[in-house]
């Protein structure tokens, strides 16, 4: 169920939140302090990160120890269905690479990722990572416009810790080999986006995320500790409970070349899954963003929040306004940077006219919800399918260094934005919300740690600050560091564990020709429930629009599972299609809960019946894990979880 509960202090998730009568009531939640405080979490009781230059004492203590484990564990042979690892990270976005570069220190990490290394959304980023790296800028400043961004949703002690540690990441970056942009003076360009009050933007023209995945992948390949399986689709979480704790011991996998399933067993994991773009028709997200590690994770009981908050971006390219269309239908929409109205870039509509000032004083520099709103009352006032955004007034030399891979695409379908404007569309591109996580990455199942977009660490409140994303994934995945190593030294996994969860079932046992029925059909209902969402759950909502979805993915999702089961599936079997649906439908429905859950209008989540801010609703909305009996298969895990010992 969900509601509108205080803080993120602590995720001792101890009782259920029931709905009766229409009135949500909590029993025995004594676990989550006041939104500003976070009072359960201290700071300074967290253990300084480890150099990564030096060996300490604690270092070679700790490598002993860890070296007497995993002699221990050597007789467990490993095979091509069951492996053993003392991490394991799904995803291999900027989260799951730099934490796998830290824990290798201390033990084996195996990498899974659904599908090249390289395909994430940190690959796709082109703004640039937030920093405060000028001495005219301050970490007070980055923090007030991160949480004014937020709609004063933000977790304040989450705010300064990010906007603390940021400008120390990014040194390492360097570090590590990362090239970003300077300027004519040799230090470092900062470039300014929407919602910044200062230039605080580290990037690499406008292909950021691809440079920090080059020179991370790079740092990877270098590490004999780390295994790295591509083509590798995470199905389930494997879980056990013990005196009402529910522990993770690693992950079921589909190797999608071979067409086998995989059973990592591991000490501890790290969910660095990213987001959920393809719950929506156009988004700016890669083809993998799916929603895996959320769905996952509510499956396996985790705490979920702030899933009503989609950040739709501004301005992704419109193929429709393009001079020459694109030949076949994109994946995954083109995004124009926010970095292009931080330049100056000015958004007209069709008849040219300039429109962001009548809506907000910060005009084009608004945050992103306020301008995603702009541009879609623009549009449905006028009638019109795109607005237009011109950077043509800059230099031609400037805007060329500046945005070369936007200028390049745009190019390739007749269009010179050096002279000419770009036709934009908004497109789903972000989750604020997700696995709900502590100030070290932790989840209130043991041994299950996230950071990126996968996370809902409290940094984004109700709307994510431009460039704040990379940012957050980088201070995450090492906060998320020592927790880690603590729990893999004192965790005590039994190798034969691995035999008692059931194995899923391989979709390939099927007819292919039922096989292309059913393949069919998921193809049918994830378009029709990407249509439900976004004509019901768009940028704008309403009450009776929002409960219109729920029946309508409620009735889609029965449908589609009485056809799948009819045609010979079976509840534990895989396939990729399939388990990409289930987890869509699965986060479509958070999505659509959690909105319902908030009766009021606050950064993303914009509705109708209640179009005004309320102090009393300044709440993260939570859901708590169901009973099993009341889920639908989507929700449910494909394993029974096992009792440890």
């Amino acid at each position: 169920m969900a509601a509108l509960m205080n803080g993120f202090g602590s995720l001792q998730c101890k009782a259920m939140l029931h709905v009766e009568k229409g009135h949500m009531q909590a029993s025995g939640m004594a676990f989550f302090s006041p939104i500003n405080r976070c009072a359960q979490l201290h700071i300074s009781s967290i253990p300084h990160f480890i150099g990564t230059k030096s060996v300490s004492a604690y270092q070679q203590r700790m490598r002993h120890k860890v070296g007497s484990i995993r002699a221990s564990a050597a007789s467990c042979l490993q095979d091509d269905t069951t492996k053993y690892f003392d991490f394991v990270v799904i995803g291999s976005g900027v989260a799951g690479l730099r934490y796998a570069l830290e824990v290798s220190k201390y033990g084996s990490v195996a990498i899974i990722t659904k599908a090249e290394p390289h395909e994430s959304n940190t690959n796709y980023a082109q703004g640039g990572v937030s920093a405060v790296l000028c001495p005219s800028d301050s970490v007070e400043s980055h923090m007030q416009d991160t949480i004014v961004a937020g709609a004063y949703l933000c977790d304040e002690e989450t705010v300064r810790v990010v906007c603390t540690e940021g400008p120390e990441r990014v040194k390492e970056l360097i570090a590590m080999g990362a090239s970003f942009d300077h300027g004519e003076d040799g230090r470092l360009h900062l470039a300014r986006e929407g919602g910044h009050s200062h230039n605080r933007i580290v990037h690499s023209a406008d292909m950021t995320g691809r440079e920090i995945e080059r020179a991370l992948l790079q740092a990877v390949d270098n590490d004999d500790n780390i295994s790295l399986f591509g083509h590798h689709f995470a199905i389930d979480l494997l879980t056990c409970q013990s005196n009402g704790e529910i522990y993770c011991y690693g992950v079921d996998s589909l190797d999608t070349e071979t067409q086998k399933a995989v059973r990592f067993i591991s000490k501890v994991t790290l969910l660095a899954s990213g987001g959920v773009g393809h719950i929506y028709p156009s988004t700016t997200n890669p083809p993998v963003a799916t929603g895996d590690g959320i769905a996952m994770s509510h499956r396996a009981q985790a705490v979920i929040s702030n899933m009503e908050f989609v950040q739709f971006h501004p301005t992704a390219l419109s193929d429709e306004g393009l001079p020459i269309k694109p030949a076949t239908r994109r994946e995954n929409a083109f995004l124009i940077t926010e970095a292009v109205r931080g330049d100056g870039g000015i958004l007209y509509n069709q008849s040219m006219e300039r429109f962001m000032p009548s809506y907000d004083d910060r005009a084009e520099l608004a945050p992103r919800d306020v301008v995603a709103r702009s541009i879609d009352d623009q549009l449905k006032k006028r009638g019109e399918k795109y607005v237009l955004l011109d950077i043509s007034h800059r230099p031609r030399e400037k805007v060329l260094a500046h945005f070369p891979n936007i200028a390049a695409e745009c190019l390739r379908h007749g269009l010179d934005i050096t002279q000419q404007p770009i036709p934009v569309v908004p497109a789903a591109h972000y989750m604020c919300g997700g696995v709900r996580a502590g100030l070290q990455g932790e989840t209130n199942v043991k041994g299950l740690y996230v950071a990126g977009e996968v996370a809902c660490t409290g940094l984004h409140g109700a709307n994510r600050l431009a460039s704040n994303s990379l940012l957050e994934a980088l201070v995450f995945a090492r906060r998320a560091v020592q927790p880690s190593i603590d729990h893999m030294v004192d965790a005590n996994v039994d190798p034969s564990f691995a035999k008692k969860w059931a194995r899923p079932m391989l979709s390939v046992s099927l007819r292919d020709s039922i096989l292309s029925d059913i393949i069919e059909k998921t193809k049918q209902a994830r378009m029709e429930l990407q249509s439900i969402m976004w004509e019901y759950v768009g940028i704008v909502r309403s009450t009776n629009r929002l409960k219109h979805a729920e029946w309508k993915i409620s009735d889609l999702e029965s449908e589609w599972v009485e056809f799948l089961f009819r045609r010979g599936w079976k509840p534990t079997m895989v396939g990729v299609e399939t388990c990409e649906m289930r987890n869509l439908f699965c986060c479509a429905k958070l999505v659509v809960k959690s909105a319902l859950a908030r009766h009021e209008s606050r950064g993303l989540h914009f509705t109708e019946d209640f179009p005004y801010l309320e102090e009393s609703k300044r709440k993260p909305t939570v859901i708590f894990p169901t009973h099993i009996q009341e889920l639908t298969w989507s929700s449910k895990p494909l394993q029974k979880q096992l009792q440890c010992k």
